[in-house]
């Protein structure tokens, strides 16, 4: 079974944005509100049916194609369910700043939510525009009570204030634990590799097309601001969140992108030239530079710049050909035997 190619499927969002996810990705967006594409997703949008999912040229969804031949897809069992392949990875471009919000940890998406996925997530910098910052966990701990009157007051610029500003440039990863608070700046261009959900509770709603009641995941705010973490994330615990090696051109291995508290929950690589071999595994692969091939004992895929392709465990130990540059997203170490409600073990 060979790589599948997916087009394009850029994302309505309560957000502005999408120019250059679209210019990377060949196609001219639709509207001003095309900020993310979910590349090899098989999970939709909370509250949706089908929003979010990749599909096949002719349509047919990814999702449905893993349930009908799971062995050959991700070579294991286990998972939320039969379409589970253990990631989502997305293009997100920008145009104005992320709200503040926090995703919830899996102990509380399995007691609230029926779901053993939380949502960890992670950021890999493509494209800036000047001093753009990152914005991740309190600089110093905030009292909750007075978190939820600015809040309720939509007081986005005194949480900005009590929050760690990071200013970030191509190749930098950041790694966003569930329930740390984030946002990031406007103009800035990133691959994000996370848990398989949708699950965000907004702070801050009123700089989006978003309301209070779609802000807290149908549950009411009393019941997943303990999701919400009130403590300091210091300097030291900060510093490790974030990775450098992406600063240094791609080379003919397949590198580590992200802190190695990451590769519990998701991995990111990238590599360029002529590979050795990786292993076989359920990959999303973005093409961001040149072209090549995907090549292993089952097969050959050409590949050019802005292309992705879903891998198989089916197309079996496989290596990068030609001068293309590609970003590889796998699920985590161990996946799926790592999976359990309450967290990562």
């Amino acid at each position: 079974m060979n790589p599948l190619l997916l087009p394009p499927r850029p994302v309505q969002h309560f957000y502005l944005g999408g120019h250059r996810l679209a210019a990377l990705r060949g196609i001219e967006p639709e509207t001003d509100h095309q900020p993310e594409e979910w590349i090899g997703s098989t999970v939709a949008r909370f509250g949706s049916d089908g929003a979010g999912l990749a599909a096949t040229e002719d349509g047919t969804l990814l999702r449905d194609l893993v349930r009908a031949d799971r062995g050959a897809w991700v070579g294991a069992r286990g998972g939320r369910d039969a379409g589970d392949v253990g990631i989502l990875t997305k293009l997100i471009d920008a145009g104005q700043r992320l709200p503040v919000h926090v995703h919830p940890d899996r102990g509380f998406a399995a007691s609230h939510l029926d779901c053993p996925y939380g949502k960890t997530e992670a950021w890999y910098v493509l494209e800036t525009e000047g001093e753009c910052a990152v914005h991740v966990g309190w600089s110093r701990s905030v009292d909750r009570d007075e978190l939820d009157r600015r809040r309720d007051a939509q007081d986005g610029e005194w949480m900005l204030a009590h929050m760690n500003r990071v200013v970030v440039r191509p190749g930098m990863g950041v790694l966003v634990p569930a329930g740390t608070v984030h946002a990031f700046d406007g103009g800035i261009f990133l691959a994000e590799v996370q848990e398989p959900t949708d699950f965000s509770i907004l702070l801050e709603w009123s700089v989006t097309t978003s309301t209070r009641e779609e802000s807290h995941l149908d549950l009411g705010f009393d019941a997943v601001m303990p999701a919400v973490s009130t403590e300091e994330l210091d300097a030291d615990a900060l510093a490790a969140l974030i990775s450098t090696a992406g600063s240094t051109p791609a080379e003919a291995a397949f590198r580590s992108l992200l802190p190695a508290a990451a590769d519990p929950y998701f991995r990111l690589f990238d590599a360029a030239g002529e590979t050795a071999p990786r292993e076989a595994g359920f990959a999303v692969v973005l093409v961001t530079e040149g072209g090549g091939a995907l090549v292993s004992e089952v097969g050959r895929v050409e590949i050019e710049r802005g292309q992705a392709y879903a891998v198989p465990y089916a197309f079996g130990a496989w290596r990068l050909t030609g001068d293309a540059e590609v970003l590889v997203a796998a699920p985590g170490a161990g996946w799926p035997r790592t999976l359990r409600a309450g967290g990562v073990r």
